[in-house]
């Protein structure tokens, strides 16, 4: 999820254990735990690409962590708060704070490993985008009120707002799936490994994903009052079996590939430049597969060499277009099975 909201569910979820007299600098505690385990992002290498990859939402955000990332933030706060909060106050508001960021993060798509070190699955429960105005700028508005008007009353009624937004998320995501599987019925497809994804900053337009035979073929669903679909494209599924076989299977080029299928859980294609992998979970327009992210294999390169990583921030203005019209319904149309 962004950096904002994060600091937002902080906030809030420590305002539920602040009196009002600290409701101000618990919600600030809060806040700091709610960004803190997004410092993961600082484990990168020059030379190896997908090593911010494998931390990102690792074991910052794993659920077993959390009470050694309260005490850690809670030490870094007690600099500057310590005539306003007891330790014990500092670490409750670290720890609620701290416990809202892996669980957030599993409620979209880009998977979080909520078991580690028990599990390296990456969770992605689906429900929302990584970036959703309409949950981040209520929740903000209730923290502000709250501080304000030093009613905790106020913090109660947004949290009951989260877990409405969070259910209507995943009442969405259930009709997305519907869609998605008549979408592969209406095709005489089979519907295998099928996903749907919220589209950026809304509930209303979703990405689904299936495969059939080698191909993912890539749509998109409207969710208003009814149900329609904007018919997409399809890529072709890597099949390391058939691709890349002057590639040496001890090289680390090969190794990264099975590195980038671990993290994209499985969902990669091969577009017309073949020597590019692609994410084919995540793209700009979702009935679209523009690749935000991607990996060059080079088998002219040194088998102790990593792949090159490589993005796709073309052509925004087009694709915002695109976007918005399917979201106004352009293109789209009822699915009668």
């Amino acid at each position: 999820m962004d950096p904002v909201t994060q600091g937002a569910f902080g906030a809030i979820f420590a305002q539920t254990m602040s009196n009002k007299k600290k409701i101000l600098v618990g919600s600030t505690v809060g806040c700091l735990a709610g960004l803190a385990p997004d410092l993961d992002i600082f484990i990168r290498s020059a030379s190896d690409p997908l090593l911010k990859l494998e931390y990102h939402r690792q074991f910052t955000h794993s659920i077993i962590f959390i009470p050694i990332g309260a005490l850690i933030v809670t030490f870094f706060s007690r600099m500057f708060f310590r005539k306003y909060l007891s330790w014990g106050e500092t670490y409750l508001f670290s720890l609620f704070g701290f416990a809202t960021h892996g669980l957030l993060d599993a409620c979209t798509s880009y998977g979080t490993q909520l078991l580690w070190p028990f599990s390296d699955e990456r969770i992605s429960w689906n429900y929302i985008s990584v970036v959703d105005p309409l949950l981040s700028i209520p929740v903000i508005l209730v923290i502000i009120f709250a501080i304000i008007k030093k009613n905790k009353l106020i913090t109660f009624l947004g949290i009951f707002y989260i877990f409405i937004y969070l259910t209507f998320g995943a009442s969405q995501e259930n009709r997305a799936e519907h869609v998605g599987e008549s979408i592969a019925k209406f095709r005489g497809h089979q519907s295998k490994n099928l996903t749907v994804k919220p589209s950026l900053g809304n509930l209303f337009l979703w990405k689904t994903i299936y495969e059939d035979s080698g191909f993912y073929y890539v749509d998109a669903v409207r969710l208003f009052s009814k149900s329609e679909y904007c018919e997409g494209i399809t890529i072709k599924k890597l099949n390391l079996s058939n691709e890349f076989l002057s590639l040496n299977k001890t090289s680390q080029q090969y190794k990264d590939i099975k590195r980038f299928d671990w993290f994209s859980q499985g969902y990669l294609g091969i577009g017309i430049d073949k020597n590019i992998i692609t994410d084919v979970r995540y793209s700009a327009v979702p009935n679209e597969v523009d690749g935000l992210w991607g990996i060059k294999i080079n088998p002219k390169k040194d088998d102790s060499k990593h792949v090159d990583w490589v993005v796709n921030r073309s052509n925004y203005a087009k694709k915002w277009n695109r976007f918005f019209n399917l979201l106004l319904g352009k293109n789209c149309e009822e699915l009668n099975n």
